[in-house]
């Protein structure tokens, strides 16, 4: 059993979950091409493409680097891609997290320009490689981020879905596009939810996607129905459910992302008040945290050790 000390701060360093991390960061940072590119070329799948493309995107000054090698190396794919992260990833900082209503027309028209720049190369990118799953992925993000429409996002998804059917990284960008709050509806969030839950292999990190539309909808409620909502028995149960399928499954392994997945079945039950169920998840994550979806209640690292520490407490 993990031992964690009351008021622990979590770490959020990815690189706490997975050592890898730092040493995508030294090579970027010191403009190791080679040592990034083997990196890249034996990770397993989409999902390890995804999150560590994710890993770069987030270096500062990362795009010199970038472009000096997709300059020197025009028929090469790995930076193309690499650029289209980069971009999405300065897109989010020049809107900010504020809601749309407060996001200025100049925020906007700064986050559009970044994301068809990296738009251009990953559209290269899907054409050259019709499977390549990150950049599909990225592109279901460009989708969201350009308003291109729910049909249009969902294109993208099922082109992608032919080749990787599971692709949990993807489906969680999908989920955000057909959320209300992005012209979808609960009706089609709900049922993507459920049908890629039901669908991926058990012990897989894909029933997350339940957590998510869930907090979704709990985060849109006010009032008397949001204070009952996640009390509901069916919720409760299906959020039961999602957690004993996946990250509570004997053949639940820690893949990327794993980390994000047991947080929100903490964060879910902790706001429902069932602290023994949110307890294991914590224990799951002994001292990692993800910023989300903790970061939805307030400053996420006092949050996490508020919950957790009262779900150890319990149970």
């Amino acid at each position: 059993m993990t031992i964690i000390p009351a008021a622990a701060a979590p770490s959020f360093d990815r690189a706490a979950a997975f050592p890898e991390v730092q040493s995508v960061r030294t090579w970027c940072r010191q403009g190791d091409w080679d040592s990034l590119a083997r990196h890249f070329a034996q990770l397993q799948t989409p999902d390890a493409v995804y999150f560590t493309a994710d890993v770069v995107a987030e270096v500062p000054g990362v795009m010199n680097l970038l472009g000096q090698v997709a300059e020197a190396r025009p028929s090469a794919i790995l930076p193309k891609l690499l650029i289209g992260a980069r971009a999405i990833d300065m897109a989010w900082e020049a809107r900010t997290g504020a809601q749309a209503q407060h996001v200025s027309r100049e925020q906007f028209a700064e986050m559009h320009e970044f994301l068809r720049f990296g738009e251009e190369r990953l559209l290269e990118v899907t054409a050259r490689e019709p499977d390549n799953g990150a950049a599909w992925a990225m592109r279901i993000t460009n989708a969201r981020g350009l308003e291109l429409g729910q049909a249009e996002a969902r294109r993208r998804y099922d082109r992608l879905a032919k080749h990787h059917p599971h692709m949990f990284f993807a489906q969680t960008q999908l989920l955000q596009q057909l959320c209300p709050k992005w012209g979808g509806s609960w009706e089609a969030a709900f049922g993507f939810a459920r049908q890629c839950t039901a669908a991926a292999p058990e012990g897989s990190i894909n029933a997350k996607l339940i957590t998510e539309v869930h907090l979704e909808y709990w985060l849109a409620s006010r009032g008397a129905e949001r204070a009952a909502y996640l009390h509901r028995p069916e919720v409760l149960q299906e959020l039961a459910d999602a957690a004993r399928r996946s990250v509570l499954h004997p053949s639940f392994r820690p893949v990327y992302g794993w980390v994000g997945a047991h947080s929100g079945f903490a964060c879910l039950f902790s706001l429902a008040g069932e602290h023994g169920r949110a307890a294991a998840h914590f224990r799951a994550l002994g001292g990692l945290a993800s910023t989300s979806p903790w970061s939805y209640l307030g400053d996420a690292a006092q949050e996490f050790v508020k919950h957790r520490d009262l779900a150890l407490k319990v149970g």
